[in-house]
Formats: C-alpha cells, structure tokens, sequence
C-alpha cells in the first residue's frame, strides 16, 4: 500500500480550522448532498415508475424507476475524477462548494420535470439527466468531506472525526423519511402521488444555502496546504492513482462494496417490496425504516470510537461477519410479513451499516498519499457504488422473482464475504500519518 508523509512532516501542519467548524462543514454538506439522493430513491419507490415511465405494467415501472435511481451511481465515479482533479489541484474547499451547488441544483429541477403524461419521452429523459447530474455531484461530495474532517483531525482521532460525514447519509435519510411520511398524512395519497412528492426535491434549494454558507467560512484543509509547499499539484491525479495506487484502489472499492448493497437493499428494495408485496401502508414503512435508521446513526459513533482504539481492520471484520449475518435473515425476516420480524431485520441491516460505514471516513483517506487522496478515496467510494449499489434494487426486484427473498439475501451476504477478503489484505492503517 502506498503510504504517505513521515512523521516531522506532519508536526509542522497546524490546524486552522476549529474542530467545531470542521464537525459542522463536514456533517450540515453530507446531510444536504444525502438528504437529496435519498429522496430520489424513496421517490424510485413510491412514486417515479409511475409518473415518469409508460404503464405497460406495474414491474416494468418498477424496474424503470430503479434504473434511473442507478444512473446516478454510474455518473459518481466521473464526478470523483472530476471532482478530485481539482480538490487535488485547487484545494478541498472551492471544490466541496461546487460539488454542492451541482447536486443541489440538479435536484431541486427534478422537482419542476413534467411528467410522462404532460411531456412523453422528455419526460423520462429529463429525469435521467438531472439524476446523472446529481450523481456527478455526489462523486465528489463525499471524498471532500471526509478529507475536510480527516486531515483536520486531532491525533488519534481520525476515525471520530471521519465519522461526521459517515453520519450525515444518517441524518440526510431521516430528514428525507420524515419529509415524505408528514406529506404523505398531511396530504394523503392522491395529493401526495399527484403533486405533493415534488416538494422534498424543492426543499433542497433551501437547504443548499444552509450548507454554502457553513463551507464558505473554512479556510483550506492544512494538509493540502504543507503537501503544495512541498511539491507542485499533480498534473493529472488520477493517471497517478491508475498508474501507482491500483492496488489500495481496488483494496478501498471492494471494502466498500457490501456497504452499498446492504444500505440500498434494505431500504430502497425493502420499501418497494413492503408497500407493494406485503401490503404495508407507505407512511408505515417509512417510519420502521426512520427507526432502524436511528439505530444505524447510533452505531456509526460507536464503531468510530472502537475504531480509534482497536484499529479499523479489527471493527471491519467483525461488521462483515454481521453483515452476512443480516442477508441471511432477509428471507425468514422480511418475508414473515409481520412487524416483529420486518422491524428486526431493517434494524438488524442498517445497524450493521452503522458499523462498517463509519471506518471509511478515516480508511479510504488513509489509503491514499496526500497528493492524490480526494481523487484515490473518491474514486474508491464511488467505484463501490456501481458494484454495490447502482443495479442492487434492480437485482433485489429480479431475484426476488426468480427464487425468492432468500435469494436476495444471498446477494447481500456474498456481497458482505467480498468485502471481509479485501479487508483481510488491508494492512492496518491507524497509525499512518496523513
């Protein structure tokens, strides 16, 4: 693995940022950037086949509305070559804003699209491209905000200090649940099916400029500044990366992996499969995913905590093996149908999300040296998601109907074995410096 600055190096980087301003940039951009994915792919769920795609039948809408919610993961590793070129160029700073506005933006005229009925085939085509916008946005999103919280970090405290951007998709997804849920009751269904889904997507407006204004105030990532002291930027990061960091490249991707499947099938796969083959009224699912997301928000300081102590090789492996665990109780669980076993499984899944999500805010930067890491944890976290996540509704919906949940279930647990492998040739990276 290619390592990074020695030690002396990094005793002349002084923090100029305060650890208060570092939490609060990192936290408020990731709860925007998520909070504006996530409503997508409730809405993939619950309303875009539909108002967006043909009515030739029901599972083809269906399977429409998760295509173009997959779009999004294709356009994310562009977005970290994009994004990273110049985050490794420029600075972290002029480039988080960027990627802020460019999600922002993309969502919020998601919400403005004509439907299929209104618009035809623009309508569809539209949508796929803000939703390949608001992919390229988020492919940058996140490698900014975890360097922006890890190369500000105090010593011996990387892991909790990565964890705020890993607890923003916690906080972003509840802000989009509860949106949703209160809409659906105070509008009902028709209202909400008929116009009501579109005002989560314009809310993103507003709370773009919560985010722009916090990241405006932050002076640029100390560690940068040392490393463009030291040598000039890279003429093309991700050349460099390609040519000299495959190998924590792919080690990162893999890692990554069972994160993606297990977060967006249980619970964009779980919310479809709830509300239309087990019958739950949507307002219900949502709130038993708004919970089991609280008990994922609960283990991603956890597992940061226990990571700072113990190293992140050790908390992984352990995450992996209840990750497996969680993709064999999909089957008996949520195909019980009954609260009891539909509840233990959604908290079961997204608290084993807690536990493997939070180490790659520290170990994806870590795996990289400082000239290359936005574009190296970029790509690696984005890569990630075309495997892990783009088609994952998409193979849930057509497994399901080929053998059943227990298959689905399958698909999460093995995605979970390929993780716990790469992470086994991981060399443990706690003590590298930054």
């Amino acid at each position: 693995m290619t390592s990074v600055t020695s030690g002396p190096a990094q005793e002349r980087v002084a923090p100029v940022n305060s650890p208060g301003k570092v939490i609060a940039a990192s936290l408020i951009g990731t709860t925007i950037e998520f909070y504006d994915f996530y409503i997508y792919g409730i809405a993939a769920a619950l309303v875009i086949g539909p108002a967006f795609f043909p009515a030739s039948s029901e599972v083809a809408q269906s399977m429409g509305a998760f295509m173009s919610f997959g779009l999004a993961f294709l356009a994310r590793p562009l977005g970290s070559v994009l994004f990273g070129h110049f985050g490794d160029r420029m600075g972290r700073k002029t480039t988080l804003v960027a990627s802020l506005l460019l999600m922002g933006g993309a969502t919020a005229l998601i919400g403005l699209v004509p439907t299929y009925d209104t618009w035809g085939v623009w309508a569809p085509l539209a949508l796929c491209v803000l939703r390949f916008c608001q992919g390229l946005g988020l492919g940058g999103e996140w490698g900014g905000a975890a360097l922006l919280a890890t190369e500000n970090a105090p010593e011996g405290r990387r892991a909790w200090f990565g964890m705020f951007p890993q607890l923003g998709p916690s906080l972003g997804f509840l802000l989009a649940n509860a949106l949703f849920m209160g809409l659906l009751y105070a509008l009902g269904e028709e209202a909400f099916l008929d116009w009501g889904w579109r005002i989560p997507f314009l809310v993103s407006a507003v709370l773009v400029f919560v985010g722009l204004y916090v990241r405006m105030s932050l002076e640029e990532s100390p560690v940068f500044k040392a490393s463009q002291q030291e040598a000039a930027p890279r003429r093309a990061p991700v050349v460099e990366v390609l040519a000299h960091h495959k190998r924590p490249l792919v080690q990162g991707t893999l890692a990554m992996v069972s994160c993606y499947a297990l977060f967006y099938t249980s619970a964009v796969f779980a919310l479809s499969h709830g509300t239309r083959a087990l019958g739950y009224p949507k307002e219900t699912f949502l709130a038993l995913l708004c919970l089991a997301v609280v008990v994922m928000a609960v283990m991603t300081p956890v597992s940061a905590w226990w990571c700072d102590r113990v190293g992140r090789k050790p908390v992984l492996i352990i995450g992996m093996l209840v990750t497996i665990g969680s993709g064999m109780s999909l089957g008996p669980w949520l195909g019980s149908g009954s609260l009891v076993g539909v509840t233990a499984f959604l908290c079961l899944s997204l608290g084993a999300m807690g536990l493997i999500f939070a180490p790659m805010g520290a170990l994806l930067p870590e795996l990289f040296p400082t000239a290359v890491r936005y574009t190296g944890a970029s790509a690696a976290y984005n890569l990630a998601g075309i495997l892990g996540a783009s088609m994952a509704p998409w193979i849930a919906e057509l497994l399901v109907s080929w053998g059943g949940l227990a298959w689905v279930g399958g698909y999460v647990s093995v995605m979970a074995l390929m993780s716990l492998v790469a992470i086994l040739t991981l060399t443990e990276t706690r003590r590298i410096a930054l």
